[in-house]
């Protein structure tokens, strides 16, 4: 979640206990490469934003950098924001899932030059306004902001007093949804679930139980799959319309997620960081991970030993020549 998240960037990263799902790291399963040129020792450090989607990737490019290339990797969790910081400190070299943010990609790439882009995931990332599809099948016209007050009433809790609820993920995602609020003039509060997990569970208990839920999700996710949800539309992207956060009064874009790096790591990291750059893959790719890391029973490092027994022909166009 993940701009973010992410969402958001959701982040992100919305929390390395997204729906359950844990990153599992295994130091010394394959043999440090000394020669590598990445970071003292031959170690990797992936940040772990939080949210599932992004574990997903991060564990199975450690998983081909652990075996395929005989890398250490680290897995530490850090939010979205803190994980750019590493750039600086020396603490991380990849953030493997970028929702946006534009403001840290000018201080930390731009001004300060410790960072880079390193080319796109390959993941098309849309954050946007959910309800349960039963709210849309009982309430024709719920899905068109224009209407949300007159419906506000039925998102009441005790959390959101005299005002519909919105419900929100881990308070380090990226968000517009106080602006929009306010902008758009609708009754509605936001209130923080706390976790990738809490938004998880609330959508699948309002489907479940007819229980009316306004919240704030993401694709890609495996939740879509699993949950029949229908997204709210709020007035339509338009280039520029977000770019001052105070006056927001419009859905967010289309996002091509892309994977930032140390300007150290691009310069020394060798294959690991060739690796990096070459990682590109589909949505479905990063749900069909996703989805067993949390619904499976799999750490990490299965899911994507799984992925990647099945998918030979993708990922051996990322392996360094």
């Amino acid at each position: 979640m993940k701009i973010r998240l992410l969402a958001g960037l959701l982040v992100l990263g919305l929390a390395a206990g997204c729906g359950g799902a844990k990153v599992e790291d295994t130091p010394g399963s394959a043999a440090p490469q000394a020669s590598s040129g990445a970071s003292a020792g031959g170690t990797v450090k992936i940040a772990i934003n939080p949210w599932v989607g992004y574990e997903a990737s991060a564990n199975v490019v450690a998983y081909l950098l652990k075996n395929e290339l005989g890398y250490t990797v680290e897995l530490p969790e850090i939010k979205e924001q803190l994980a750019w910081e590493g750039f600086e400190t020396g603490d991380v070299d990849v953030i493997i899932e970028n929702w946006g943010h534009p403001d840290l990609k000018q201080k930390f790439i731009d001004e300060k030059k410790v960072a880079q882009v390193a080319g796109s995931t390959g993941n098309k990332g849309v954050i946007g306004w959910y309800i349960p599809k039963w709210m849309a099948d009982k309430h024709p016209g719920i899905t068109d902001y224009k209407n949300l007050n007159k419906y506000a009433h039925l998102f009441k809790t005790s959390e959101s007093g005299d005002k519909g609820q919105l419900l929100f993920g881990d308070p380090s995602y990226v968000s517009n949804e106080d602006a929009l609020i306010k902008n758009l003039k609708l009754d509605l509060k936001v209130v923080t679930g706390g976790s990738e997990a809490a938004l998880i569970k609330g959508a699948q208990q309002a489907q479940e139980q007819q229980k009316p839920l306004l919240f704030y999700f993401w694709d890609p996710h495996w939740l879509f799959s699993k949950t029949e949800l229908v997204r709210v539309n709020l007035p339509p992207y338009t280039e520029g319309c977000d770019a001052d956060p105070k006056k927001v009064a419009c859905d967010y874009a289309e996002m091509d997620l892309d994977k930032i790096v140390s300007t150290k790591f691009a310069q020394t990291g060798g294959k690991a960081y060739e690796l990096v750059k070459n990682f590109s893959w589909t949505n479905e790719d990063q749900n069909a991970v996703a989805d067993d890391m949390t619904n499976n029973g799999m750490t990490g490092e299965q899911a994507a030993k799984k992925w990647v027994e099945a998918n030979t022909a993708t990922w051996q166009a990322w392996i360094p020549k």
